[in-house]
Parts: structure tokens; sequence; C-alpha cells
């Protein structure tokens, strides 16, 4: 019977840390809770693979409204208007900005850019999530809806439009009820979104908590809205998942991928040896007599079993040819998406092997190349290659560069 991997989501509570695991059925039933201030000091998890949901005060959320369809043009858009409010991700620190396209039409588009802040050493699970996301999207809520509710002692509150997330927001409101300091951050949000252009009307108010004793009479006096109180739902797993990928995380997947290949060969050797002593047992566990005849079959297909260690040596050589991984074309297309576009960006050269890349270039203007070079560095296409991209050099031509990317070698 196959083996089950199962799959849990870790995220904030109202005081604790949840882990929940999903169901085959799509469903989630809470597995157990820790009281720690952080995941990294949750000290048992169980089997299987972890989605991890970073809370809502460890990220900044940029909702943006554009006169544009071309969703090609979000991400520098996003990054620009993100530099203008002073938010500069290390790009050395991972994937820590995502983009989560709203309403999209030809003439105009909205969409939500969140920026994570970079993880203290730490912070993060002791085991390594399978992927991460943002609290908020995992408690959908249909039609323009205000939802609060509490993680990790404070409240915080996001913003749906036609059921899809458009602003989400931590405060410093801690109480068991609802104060007018958490009421006067919802009016400040609502009016900036409006001031950007983007429609931000809640019809109703959702208040999750697991105290009855809730007092919302301060929101729906304060918002004018109906306001429902309930338990927080059981979360659910978006789709799709973010892009969302710490620096140490990607290191450990790496190193993760580097021992698979070490045990896969090592399997590869034990295999070949324990069947080599079994077939030999096999001939011992036999009378006397057919112990000789299988003693001179052995001597009669010895110089088979040279010939095919030799075949077996000559098809390992081919492993670079045959695995698409390796492919030079395949190889070249990952490098050409790190290109920044519209930059003028061009490679002369382009030296690909199965272990080395080695690319030659020019650019207009020294910010192409350093991008570039930032591109390759946090391409998870690349991942398994390091890159060596000393400065550009200028020339008559513009800004030469020469980049080195090899596999390390096993050891």
């Amino acid at each position: 019977m196959a083996k089950t991997n199962n799959q849990h989501l870790l995220l904030p509570g109202e005081s604790e840390w949840e882990i929940w695991t999903l169901a085959a059925d799509g469903s989630t039933t809470l597995e157990s809770s820790h009281p720690v201030a952080t995941a990294s000091e949750i000290t048992k998890f169980p089997a299987g693979d972890i989605i991890h949901f970073f809370p809502v005060k460890e990220l900044t959320a940029v909702p943006m409204h554009v006169p544009s369809g071309d969703t090609s043009l979000f991400p520098d858009l996003a990054e620009t208007h993100a530099e203008r409010l002073g938010f500069r991700p290390d790009p050395f620190a991972g994937q820590l900005t995502d983009i989560f396209p709203t309403f999209v039409n030809s003439e105009s588009s909205t969409f939500l850019n969140v920026i994570l802040r970079n993880p203290q050493d730490g912070s993060l699970p002791t085991k390594s999530p399978k992927a991460f996301d943002i609290s908020p999207r995992a408690f959908p809520v249909p039609g323009n809806t205000l939802s609060l509710w509490r993680e990790l002692g404070a409240w915080v509150f996001a913003i749906h439009r036609e059921g899809k997330l458009i602003y989400c927001q931590a405060t410093a409101s801690t109480g068991t009820s609802l104060d007018d300091s958490l009421i006067r951050a919802i009016r400040i949000a609502i009016a900036q979104l409006s001031m950007q252009g983007i429609e931000a009307s809640p019809s109703k108010a959702t208040v999750w908590s697991s105290d009855p004793e809730t007092k919302t009479q301060t929101l729906s006096q304060g918002l004018s809205l109906q306001t429902e109180l309930s338990p927080r739902p059981a979360p659910v797993v978006p789709s799709p998942l973010s892009k969302l990928l710490p620096a140490d995380v990607r290191a450990a997947r790496r190193v993760a991928l580097k021992k698979r290949n070490i045990t896969l060969a090592i399997a590869a050797v034990a295999l070949i040896y324990l069947g080599t002593v079994g077939y030999l047992a096999f001939g011992l566990w036999q009378t006397h007599s057919k112990a000789e005849k299988l003693n001179a079959q052995v001597d009669l297909v010895a110089p088979e079993n040279e010939a095919f260690t030799v075949h077996i040596g000559k098809w390992d050589e081919l492993a670079y040819a045959l695995d698409p991984e390796y492919s030079t074309v395949g190889i070249l297309n990952r490098v050409a998406k790190s290109i920044p576009k519209n930059s003028g960006l061009r490679l002369r050269t382009a030296e690909i092997s199965p272990t080395e890349i080695r690319l030659i270039g020019e650019a207009p203007q020294p910010d192409a190349v350093n991008q570039f070079s930032l591109n390759l560095n946090n391409s998870n296409d690349l991942v398994s290659y390091e890159w060596e991209t000393p400065a550009p050099k200028q020339s008559s031509r513009g800004w030469e560069f020469v980049f080195t990317g090899v596999t390390p070698t096993t050891p």
C-alpha cells in the first residue's frame, strides 16, 4: 500500500500557533496548539509536508490600481511603487514579495502586492516547510466583507471585494473586544484605498472570536455595518499558493537535493551489492552437487557480468545527455528568463555544459547587469548552480560582463 503524504497547515491562532491537518476530502482539523511566540519554538511536528502561513504582522500589504491590463508589467510596477514607499526587500533574502491579481481587464487592473519582512534568524519553523503563504488567504470570505480576528493576541483585519482579498493589516489592539483605535485604523485603510481608486466599501463585517462575550457594538456603530460574531472557520489551502520563499529555506532545499542525490547513489550501490550477495547465498543453499554446478555457471557468466558492468558505466556517462534537466536549450531558456525586460541587456556568448555555465554579454547601463546578477542568484529554475558575478566593466559599447555558474561537486 502506498504511503500517504499528509499535509499540515501551520498558522497563527488567537493566542497560540496552530497545526491543522488536511484531510483527503480537502477539509482541515486542528492537530495541535502551541503557546509559543514564534514558529521556531515548536519542538515537534507531525509527519508530512508543512505549509507555513505568515502572520499579518510580518508583512506589508500594498494594493495598487493601474491603468493597464498587461499582467507582465505588474512586477515592475509593484517594485517601483514599493520603492517609492520605502520598501526595498533584501535581494539576497530569498523571494519576499508576491503579487495577487484581483481585478484585471484591458483598461485597468487592481492587484495586491505583499512584501514580507526579512525573517529573523531562528524565526522560521525548525522543519522546513514545503510552501509558504499569508494567513488572510487561508480564510476566504464571500462578497464585500470586512473580516476581523486576533492573531497571537493582536487584532488584524482584511477587506474582501467580491470575495477577493484587496487589503489586510495588523493593529496594536490586543483587547478581547474591538476598540476605537482599531476602528480608526480601518477607516484610514478604507480612505487610502479610495484615494488610490480602489473600491473598498464593505457591506457587512464578520468578527471571528472564540469569546462569545466579544463586544461588536462599537464596530457596528462606528462603521455603520451589520456585524456578525462567530468562531473563526477552519483554514483552507489557497490556490494557487504564493511564491514566497525565504533564503534559508531555499538553501535548505539545495542541501536536501544534494543529500538526496548522495542517498540515491549509495542505495544503488547497496542494491547491487545485496543482489550479488543474495545470488551467491542462493548457491550455498543448494545441495553440494548443485553448488558445484552453480559455481561452474558463475565462472561461465563472469565475462558477461564484466561486460554488463562496463555497459552500466557507459550508460551512467550518458546521464547528462539523456536527462532533460541538463538540456542545453532548457538551461539557456532558464537563463533568458532572468534577463531584465526592456533593459537592453544581451548575451554575446553562452557556453553551457551540464556542470558549468559561462555567460558573456553587455548592457547599456550597469543597473541592468546588476539586476541580471540578482535574478540569476534568486532564480528557482537555476537553484542547482552557484554563481560568480563580478562587477561589469565599462567599454566603448556599454558595460560588459562575464558571469559563471557551476554546480557544486559532490564530496
